[in-house]
């Protein structure tokens, strides 16, 4: 199977008009570094991201290909979203403010909006076809796949999250939640699709973190909030995107590829 990945961006389960430069490239270049990083915790799809190894006739276009395209391995996707959060932001923090709680489980009274969480949390979803995934418990999850799979995968995500946590730390970077998926070949579980990437996890700098206020990040987040400052109701079609909003998501995004890689685009290009 051949994954490309495009600049297309998505913000509250719209597609925008807009693409962001460079975008496809940071995301499959940060996939790659994290199923480096993580295969001694479970294997991943990961084949190879080089166009020259590609069947024909991908092979002939290394001009489209070259950085955002990764050769894989065809998983059966499970129909679950795994998700791991180890601070109080997004929905998570809006439940809270609501409830007292986080993923339907009580936390402690007295946190505030970014809040270090007293473990990381294991918070499954469904994974929708259109429109919002649905979050589960634990149990329904359990309902959805083999008991003793779940057990595993959320034994298995707490792992991969905790290991993106330390590498990350050492850049400077807090990585604030995030999600996964997982796929089985055969018997065999794989982590698929991306991992730990700025459309699937918050990152934060760490000098800049205050506990108390959205953080700054080099993720989707700044384009969430500019969205929100926006009279419009989150359904198609989306606002336009002015240039400038566009060029810094791309900054955005293409810094914490820099950060945790230590690579840029035209370096990985290079390469190529």
């Amino acid at each position: 199977l051949l994954i490309v990945t495009s600049d297309r961006i998505s913000a509250f389960d719209v597609v925008m008009a807009e693409g962001i430069p460079a975008k496809g490239i940071v995301l499959t270049q940060i996939s790659r570094f994290w199923f480096e990083q993580t295969r001694d915790i479970v294997p991943n799809h990961f084949v190879t991201d080089r166009v020259e190894a590609f069947p024909d006739p991908f092979r002939r276009h290394p001009e489209i290909l070259r950085g955002r395209a990764m050769l894989v391995k065809k998983a059966q996707p499970l129909p679950v979203e795994c998700i791991v959060r180890g601070y109080l932001a997004g929905s998570g923090w809006k439940e809270y403010r609501r409830s007292g709680t986080l993923h339907k489980t009580p936390l402690p009274a007295g946190l505030q909006e970014s809040s270090r969480l007293p473990e990381p949390v294991f918070t499954p979803s469904t994974k929708a076809e259109e429109g919002h995934d649905e979050n589960i418990s634990f149990e329904e999850m359990q309902q959805i796949i083999d008991p003793a799979l779940a057990e595993r995968i959320r034994e298995i995500s707490l792992r991969i999250y905790r290991r993106g946590v330390e590498i990350a730390e050492q850049r400077g970077i807090i990585i604030a939640d995030t999600k996964f998926e997982f796929g089985l070949v055969g018997e065999q579980l794989l982590l698929i699709d991306e991992a730990l990437t700025p459309d699937s996890s918050r990152f934060w700098p760490r000098e800049q973190y205050q506990p108390g206020r959205s953080q700054p990040s080099y993720d989707k987040q700044y384009l969430r909030d500019y969205l929100e400052t926006l009279d419009w109701d989150k359904t198609p079609p989306p606002p336009p995107l002015p240039p400038e909003v566009v060029e810094n998501t791309s900054r955005k995004y293409q810094e914490i590829l820099q950060i945790l890689t230590g690579k840029t685009v035209e370096q990985i290009l290079g390469e190529g």
